[in-house]
C-alpha cells in the first residue's frame, strides 16, 4: 500500500503516507566510506559550494541545528575568503511559542553578523491553506513536506543566490541506540530510566521491533487513522527503526540509508528551484555522515549536547550548544484558513478506509494540531476545488 510514486520534480506520496504524513522506506545499503576528514572538515566541504554560489543564505530559527549551520558557515568563510553568510529568520510576533529571539540574538551577536533578513509573518500568511500555499497546491498538488507549499513566502523575497537549512539535525546530531551504553560505559551514574533503555538497545530486533510497534500504537496518528491504518503504520516504522545497528558509526551511516530524508532534500530543492534558488542541507550531506560516523567509530557521543560540544564549541556559544528548549512552529501552519475549510469540509478528498473522517476535523480544529495531517488537509482541499470547478 505504501509504495511511493514520483511524478514529475518531485516525489509522490502513497496513500499511506498521505494519510500518515510520513515517508517510509530504506534506501539501497552501500558500505561506509572510507575518509580522512575530521566531521567539521566534511562540513566544511557540504557548505563551501553555497558560500562559493552566492549570496548565501542560513534559514536561522535560533535552534541548535540551524545555529550550528550558520556558525560553521560564518567561521569558513571568513578562513577562506568569501563574503559571509546571511542568516533569514521567520518570526510571528503573535504565536509566543515560535519566539527565539532571544537565542537568535545571542547567536548573530556571537558571530559577528550584521546582515540578517528577517520576515515577520501572522500564522494566517503561512498557513498551510494560506494564500501562497493554496496557490502551490494547486500547481505542485500533494508534496511531502507540507509546509513546502509555504516557503514562497520567503524565496520570493530572496532572490536567486544559494540557501542552506539545518534539516536533519535531529536524527544527525542526536541519541543512537547504542548511546545509553556509552554513557554507562564511561561512568554516568545509572538511572532506572537509562538502565532500562540500555538494556532495551541490546534486545533482538523481533522484540526491538515490538517495543517500537507498541509505542506508535500510543502516538498522536491514534488520533485520526482508522485501525488497520494504524497497525500498518506502525508495523511498517518499527520495521525500519528495528534494523538501525548497534555501533555508532554504523547507525550513523544507516541514515544515509533512511528514505524520508532523502525526499526531504529532493522535494525543497525542487521548490526552491522555481525561484532561482540551489538548497543545501549539510548535515545531511553524505560526506558529513560519514566522517562523523568514523569519528565516533563504536560508541560515539554521549549525547546530543556531547556531539554539538565535540563539533562547534569553537563557533558557538556553550549556552546554545547546551540548550534543552525548541520553539513549536505548529500554529504557525494551522491558522483560520485551515480551521474555516475543518467546519465546511464533506469529507472528500481522503481514503476512509484509512482515516476516520470526524476524527481528522476535530485534530484539525483543535488546540493541538500537528503537521502530520498536513498532507491530508491539502488532499481534502484539492478535493473541494475539482467538485467546485
Amino acid at each position: 500500500m505504501h509504495k511511493p510514486m514520483t511524478t514529475g520534480d518531485f516525489v509522490r506520496s502513497s496513500p499511506l503516507e498521505v494519510a500518515t504524513g510520513f515517508v517510509y522506506g530504506l534506501l539501497p545499503r552501500t558500505p561506509l566510506p572510507r575518509t580522512g576528514s575530521t566531521p567539521r572538515q566534511a562540513l566544511d566541504d557540504a557548505i563551501r559550494p553555497a558560500l562559493l554560489d552566492g549570496p548565501c543564505f542560513v534559514t536561522f530559527s535560533g535552534g541548535r541545528d540551524s545555529s550550528a549551520v550558520l556558525a560553521a558557515a560564518a567561521a569558513l568563510a571568513r578562513r577562506e575568503g568569501h563574503d559571509l553568510p546571511i542568516p533569514v529568520t521567520r518570526r510571528y510576533p503573535d504565536l509566543p511559542d515560535t519566539d527565539e529571539s532571544e537565542w537568535q540574538r545571542l547567536v548573530i551577536d556571537h558571530l559577528g553578523l550584521e546582515d540578517w533578513v528577517r520576515f515577520e509573518f501572522t500564522a494566517g500568511e503561512t498557513d498551510l491553506l494560506g494564500e501562497t500555499a493554496r496557490s502551490a497546491v494547486l500547481r505542485r498538488g500533494v508534496v511531502w513536506p507540507a509546509a513546502v507549499h509555504t516557503q514562497g513566502t520567503m524565496y520570493s523575497q530572496l532572490g536567486s543566490g544559494s540557501l542552506m537549512t539545518g534539516e536533519g539535525g535531529d536524527a544527525v546530531l542526536g541519541l543512537r541506540r547504542v548511546t545509553p551504553l556509552t554513557v554507562l560505559r564511561r561512568g554516568r551514574r545509572p538511572s532506572p530510566n537509562l538502565v532500562r533503555r540500555a538494556v532495551d538497545s541490546l534486545l533482538p530486533r523481533p522484540l526491538r521491533r515490538r517495543r517500537a510497534a507498541s509505542a506508535g500504537r500510543r502516538s498522536t496518528h491514534a488520533r485520526w487513522l482508522r485501525p488497520a491504518a494504524l497497525e500498518e503504520h506502525v508495523a511498517t516504522l518499527s520495521a525500519e527503526e528495528a534494523q538501525e545497528p548497534l555501533r555508532y558509526d554504523e547507525a550513523t551511516w544507516f541514515l544515509s540509508r533512511r528514505r524520508f530524508l532523502d525526499v526531504l532534500a529532493h522535494n525543497q530543492a525542487a521548490e526552491a528551484a522555481t525561484y532561482g534558488i540551489r538548497t543545501l542541507d549539510p548535515l545531511i550531506d553524505h560526506g558529513f555522515l560519514a566522517a562523523l560516523a568514523r569519528s565516533g567509530a563504536g560508541w560515539g557521543y554521549n549525547g546530543r549536547t556531547a556531539t554539538m560540544r565535540a563539533l562547534f564549541s569553537d563557533v558557538l556559544p556553550e549556552a546554545v550548544i547546551a540548550r534543552s528548549t525548541k520553539a513549536r512552529f505548529n500554529h504557525a501552519y494551522s491558522g483560520e484558513s485551515t480551521r474555516e475549510f475543518a467546519r465546511s469540509w464533506d469529507g472528500s478528498g481522503v481514503d476512509p478506509e484509512l482515516v476516520d473522517v470526524e476524527a481528522l476535523r476535530e485534530v484539525w480544529l483543535s488546540e493541538e494540531p500537528t503537521m502530520a495531517t498536513g498532507l491530508l488537509l491539502h488532499s481534502a482541499w484539492l478535493a473541494a476545488q475539482e467538485d467546485g470547478a
